[in-house]
């Protein structure tokens, strides 16, 4: 992670970890997800609300995940020497 990632984490953690994960995960990857495999590639067995749970729990995941790798990378940069 370089300076100006982690001036930009840094920025972003301010908003909170809820926010990040509402926005990256659900908005920015689950909601196009959906529409790409319920619309684009649709599958026979889901229903369209089985298929926008799924996703939306899925990018959820996925921010928390981005969340937390994230978190270690601007520790591991910012972590003072002993």
């Amino acid at each position: 992670m370089q300076s100006g990632e982690s001036d930009r984490w840094a920025r972003t953690r301010e908003r909170g970890m809820w926010r990040f994960v509402l926005r990256s995960g659900v908005l920015f990857y689950g909601l196009p997800m959906f529409f790409i495999m319920t619309y684009l590639i649709p599958h026979p067995r889901l229903t369209t609300p089985q298929s926008a749970v799924l996703w939306l729990i899925g990018g959820a995941g996925y921010g928390l995940a981005m969340w937390m790798v994230q978190e270690r990378r601007f520790r591991k940069v910012t972590r003072r020497p002993s």
